[in-house]
């Protein structure tokens, strides 16, 4: 056993500085940041109806064919929309038989918006809203609007263009 007393040799204790100190208190506030940023695990509860017309993950679709469905016509509700985070892509009806599709990251700070609800769509992280017609800011912080995504309505599946 120790004899915790006895004072302890310098060439046993590391050579610590200040500035070694803040750079690994920097590095994990950092890894803290990124870490909330990022998004969580999906859940089967997630796959539920949190949007008007939900967030459906469809495991079986391939997120870079072009031509695989995002979601088909009956999942978007008119006047509203859903986020389908797989694609990136959030789909709105802004009135019957009119899809269009918007980058799910905010124009604010590239935080995921996460649902459409009473005709707009919305970002968790500050509080922006985006048009469900056209993907301009409604509120901020946001300035500019989101990304459009050209889609085409192929029979009742909406595929990216």
């Amino acid at each position: 056993m120790c004899d915790c007393r006895e004072p302890v040799p310098e060439a046993v204790l590391p050579d610590v500085t200040r500035r070694s100190v803040f750079g690994v208190a920097g590095g994990g506030a950092l890894v803290g940041v990124v870490t909330a940023c990022g998004g969580g695990e999906d859940t089967a509860d997630d796959d539920a109806d949190r949007t008007e017309g939900g967030d459906r993950a469809d495991e079986d679709v391939d997120p870079d064919d072009v031509d695989a469905p995002i979601t088909t016509t009956d999942e978007v509700p008119v006047g509203g929309g859903a986020v389908f985070s797989e694609h990136e892509v959030v789909v709105t009806q802004p009135e019957e038989g009119t899809f269009r599709a918007f980058s799910t990251s905010c124009t604010h700070e590239g935080c995921p918006v996460d649902q459409v609800a009473d005709g707009q769509i919305q970002c968790p992280c500050h509080g922006s809203r985006f048009s469900i017609e056209d993907g301009s800011p409604v509120e901020g912080p946001a300035e500019s609007p989101l990304e459009e995504i050209q889609i085409r309505v192929d029979g009742d599946s909406v595929v990216l263009a």
